[in-house]
């Protein structure tokens, strides 16, 4: 099961309005393990570059200015990411990039049922509980010490650990080995036979049943 971890950095919040990507990412894994293999690329947007997406990833208009276009880079991300399904995080945020991206260069777009969303996947498992990717290290105690800007290429990594998390965690059958635990705990108890009855009533027993019959109004035992 080859599955990508995918992550783009853009230069604000809506491609509509003229915003672009300026990084993008992604790491396979297979079976939900990583591979070793990864894609990344900074992109020049072609504009400016807002202070508040700065803030957020660190990559200024400078540092992009001399960086390929997403047309250059385009073919190559489509051949890495092949027909895998795509795990990312807040899904429809990075789709719409991808896809506006995709479309301003001819290029075949990507339908939404290849996205895995990882934070449906949170709410789903943590009601009420805050989902971003910080708190999900946070929860599955994951280190996110390097993490003083949000770099595609290492939420990616991070958001693999808590991929694997939200699958069921480290222990691929956990919950069966744990079944087996039980059952194996809960062997039945040994019991001693009882030593077999006489089968005749003993001279005891007779007198006592004869003394019951004489309460009774006509017992169907002396017919």
């Amino acid at each position: 099961m080859r599955e990508i971890v995918l992550d783009t950095e853009t230069t604000g919040l809506d491609p509509a309005a003229g915003h672009r990507i300026v990084e993008i990412a992604g790491l396979e894994l297979l079976h939900h393990v990583p591979t070793g293999r990864t894609f990344r690329e900074y992109i020049n947007p072609e504009r400016d570059m807002p202070e508040e997406a700065e803030k957020i990833h660190g990559l200024s208009a400078s540092f992009l200015a001399d960086k390929p276009l997403f047309a250059a880079v385009a073919q190559p991300f489509l051949d890495f990411i092949g027909d895998a399904k795509l795990v990312i995080h807040n899904a429809q945020f990075d789709m719409k990039f991808l896809n506006a991206e995709l479309k301003a260069v001819d290029l075949p777009t990507l339908p939404s049922d290849r996205a895995i969303d990882t934070v449906a996947m949170a709410r789903k498992r943590f009601p009420g509980a805050q989902v971003n990717l910080d708190a999900l290290c946070r929860r599955f105690e994951i280190d996110n010490s390097a993490r003083t800007f949000h770099g595609a290429l290492l939420d990616c990594e991070l958001l693999a650990e808590v991929y694997l998390e939200l699958s069921g965690g480290r222990q691929p059958g956990l919950t069966l080995e744990r079944q087996q635990q039980r059952s194996a705990v809960a062997a039945p108890l040994a019991r001693s036979a009882r030593p077999p009855r006489p089968h005749r009533a003993s001279e005891a027993e007779k007198a006592a049943h004869e003394k019951m019959l004489e309460k009774l109004t006509d017992p169907i035992w002396r017919q």
